[in-house]
Parts: C-alpha cells; structure tokens; sequence
C-alpha cells in the first residue's frame, strides 16, 4: 500500500462516528509515533514559552501578588494596572497585523520588551516618590502585554499535539504562578520581621527588573513554528496569510468577535479574569507586609499544582471529550460560586470592623482571609487554563487560533482594565468589587454552558477533520522541511 493510501485509510478511520460521544481512543486511529528532536519538540518550546511567560507576566504578577504593586497603599498601581490593561486591548485588536508582517515568533519577542519599564517605575515610586514613571511604564507594558498575550496564547494552542493540549497548557500556565511565588519568596526573606502594613523592600523590585529585561532574549529560544517537531507528524503554522490585506484581516478578526460561539463565551472570560485585581486588592488592603509575602508564596503553589492536575484530567484519554469539557466546567462553577459567597461575608466583616483590621500571621481572625486568598488565586489559575481549553475548540483553522487568541486577551483586558479601575476606588476596592464579581459569575453560567455544552461534538469534529485533511495532503515536518532544519 503506497504512503497517500495510508493515510486515506486513516482518514476513513478517524472521521467514522465522529459525532460518538465514547473516548477519542475508540473513535481515532492510533496514530504513528514520528521522532523529533528535542530542542524542536513540543514540551522544549513550552519550557520556553513558559520562561518567556515566567520573566515577564509572571514576574508583573508577583509584583501585584505583593499587594498594590507592593507599595503602602494600593490605589496608585491599581490606577496604573487599569491603563496596562486599557492599552492592552488596543493592541489585541491590531495583533494579527503584528504576525502577519512579524510572525509569532518575533511579536511575542516585541511584547515581552515592554514589560521591564512598569516594574523600574515601581522601583523609582518605592525609592523616590515618583509617581508618573508608575504610568509611564504601565503604558509601555500595556502596549508590549498585548501583543505578547495573543502570541503566547496561539502558541500554546498551535503548538502542541492534541493530546497533550493540556499538559501544555499546565506547564506553561505554571511558569506564570512561578513568578508569583518567586515574587512572595523574595519579599518573604526580605520582610519576614515586618509585621506591620507597609511597603515592601525597594530591593526587591532590583531583582524584578533583572528578570523581566531577560524575557526578550530567552524568546529568541523558542523554534520558528515551521520548525517544530511534533510526535504526531503535522507541521505547525501559527500564521495569518500574507496575501491578506490589514484591512481584510481587522475584518476577519471583527466578524469572528460577534459569531455566536465567541460570544456567549465573553460572560465567563470576563467574571474570570475581572477577579485578579479583587482578590490582589483584598490582599494589599487587610494583611501586614510579611502575611502578604506568605499568601503570595503559598497560594502560587497551590495554583501550579491545580493548574497542573486540571491539565492532566483535560488530556486523560479514559474519558471523552464531552466528558472531559462537561466535568471540568461544572467543578469549576461551583467552587468559584462556593468562594463568592465567602468573600462577600468577608469583606463586609472587615470593612465593617472599628478600626480597619490588619492582618497579621500572628492574629487572631487571621486564617479565614489568608484561606479565601488561597483558593480564589488557586481557582483564578485553573480558569484561567480552562479558557484556553475552551477557545481551542473553537477554533477551526490556523488563521482562527491566531484571531481568537487576539479576542481572548483583549476581552481579558478590558475586563481586567474595569477590574483595577474599579478597585482603585476605595469603597470598591473594599468590598464592591467582590458583589459584582460575584453577579458576573452568577451571569456567566448559561451562556457559557451552552457553548460547553458542545464539546466533543461539531466543534471537535471540526478539528479533527482539519488534522486528518493536513496528514492526507502530507503537510509534517518531516516531509516539508530540509535536513539542516530539522
């Protein structure tokens, strides 16, 4: 039997009862195993992509984790926060037009040079005073963050095979959290003594900018999408067509945000996201210096562990799909509604305590607040891997993951830019924030299960036809590229 017939046979395999609801392993054809090189391989770029993620958002998200950027009161950066975030959708919207003359690859190297000025205008503000570096760097990050949040989200979707979607995603995600509890692990050796409110050390924001002026350089590492290698053959494209106009493709990327599917899912994108800022607000507001550090250390933990196992579950091959996508929602909804409803009892019995308490790990009443803060930047994590999982599905074409991607971050940031505005004032930064996260989830839940609802269904036999149409028309790494590229 030649090769092309070969793979005819295997189509006809993969694409019968594609509309079965039983686990992927009764319904698609072993598939042959190609070998790959290990600094081309799929787990080599999400080592990359993770430190890329883990020296630039990750190390922002440890600054944040140390509450209010780690100043004495966290109004400033939370105004600062909502300008990055603001910004940040107007670069989503154009990140198509970034790869189309750039590619992936050099966007994500472009975004992640914007993000070391936020952390040296926090340095400047702790040491100095100085309060419009704060701004100013927060602007450079917003308009780098953009683009680098829609690169990294397309590779992390076109890179891997599918079965390994998940675990991709967990360890990608996990270098993230990491910056998050290298921030609190350096605050915590630096502050441990201080158990008052306060600012942290202006030492620790030296170390920060240090890391974040190298995410640039270690994307330089990351293999050219027309270079990975992947176990199961198929070339990698991650691009939008050069042929098409900046025009044509604001349009694309314009009639892909009002589709139906795209739609009913903003509702639980943005109560997801909407939640960082409360709960890094709540952080900065009600705990001592030293108490901050811990819950910023302990909780990172806690969410690359969780973030890791819903990966793992996400790819387990023993379920279905449908399973899968059904079980892993409904988990999360309820244990995001269980911590709403104990922040609210929360945050209306600090503010309403004479005077305001400050928590320290040696108070009393101190365990309820540092536990909500421990699970809800547990639960933000694995929504957040959960949305990625979800957008995955939704995409039917290379030029697609890339659009969606762009959507993704974009709604992310306008959500997030509401969220740090919102917080930045005191009455909401308090407590309000906290109902209307709460209503926003309590919103989200049918929309988003009617589009969840379809998982394993039409959505995935799209997928699955395109990854057979792509094996019959030979399109592999190892078929298209010459010796000296592999």
């Amino acid at each position: 039997m030649s090769k092309y017939d070969e793979k005819q046979a295997e189509l006809a395999h993969s694409n019968s009862d594609v509309e079965s609801d039983s686990p992927p392993t009764t319904d698609v054809a072993p598939p042959t195993r190609y070998p790959v090189k290990w600094y081309r391989s799929t787990y080599y770029n999400a080592i990359i992509l993770g430190l890329c993620n883990f020296c630039a958002p990750g190390i922002w998200g440890a600054m944040n984790s140390l509450g209010g950027g780690g100043e004495e009161s966290p109004w400033l950066v939370d105004a600062a926060n909502a300008l990055t975030f603001c910004l940040m959708v107007l670069t989503c919207a154009f990140s198509g037009v970034f790869v189309k003359y750039l590619g992936i690859r050099w966007t994500l190297i472009l975004g992640a040079a914007g993000y070391c000025p936020f952390a040296a205008g926090l340095y400047c503000n702790n040491r100095f005073g100085t309060h419009w570096f704060v701004l100013f760097g927060a602007a450079l990050c917003g308009l780098g963050a953009g683009i680098f949040w829609m690169a990294e989200a397309a590779i992390a979707l076109s890179y891997p095979e599918p079965k390994n979607q998940g675990r991709f995603l967990g360890l990608w995600l996990m270098f993230r959290v990491g910056g998050q509890v290298l921030g609190g692990a350096v605050n915590l050796g630096l502050n441990v003594r201080r158990n008052e409110a306060g600012k942290v050390s202006y030492g620790v924001y030296e170390v920060f900018i240090a890391l974040q002026a190298a995410a640039p350089f270690i994307g330089l590492l990351l293999t050219a999408p027309a270079k990975v290698q992947r176990t199961d053959g198929i070339a990698v494209s991650c691009s939008i067509p050069k042929e098409q106009s900046i025009l044509a493709e604001l349009k694309a990327t314009g009639l892909l945000f009002i589709t139906k599917r795209y739609l009913l899912i903003i509702p639980l994108i943005a109560q997801s996201v909407f939640a960082e800022a409360v709960f890094f607000t709540f952080e900065g507001l009600w705990f001592t210096v030293r108490a901050r550090a811990l819950a910023s250390f302990i909780s990172g933990i806690a969410a690359m562990i969780g973030g890791n196992v819903l990966g793992a579950f996400i790819d387990r091959q023993k379920w279905s799909e449908r399973a899968r996508g059904r079980w892993s929602f409904l988990i999360l909804v309820t244990l995001q509604g269980a911590w709403w409803i104990w922040g609210t009892i929360i945050v209306t019995q600090f503010r309403a305590t004479q005077p305001p308490p400050v928590f320290d790990w040696t108070s009393p009443g101190f365990g309820k607040g540092f536990a909500w803060f421990f699970f809800m930047v547990m639960s933000f994590q694995m929504n957040y891997l959960y949305l990625y999982f979800i957008i995955g599905h939704l995409a039917r074409n290379d030029a697609e993951i890339v659009r969606f991607a762009g959507l993704l971050r974009g709604t992310e940031s306008a959500s997030q830019a509401v969220s740090y505005g919102l917080s930045s004032i005191k009455i909401m930064g308090e407590v309000g924030v906290v109902y209307l996260n709460f209503g926003m989830w309590a919103i989200s839940l049918v929309p988003a299960w009617l589009v969840v609802r379809e998982i394993g269904t039409k959505y995935s036999k799209a997928k699955r036809e395109k990854s057979s149409a792509a094996k019959i028309e030979g399109v592999s790494y190892n078929e298209n590229l010459k010796e000296d590229d592999i």
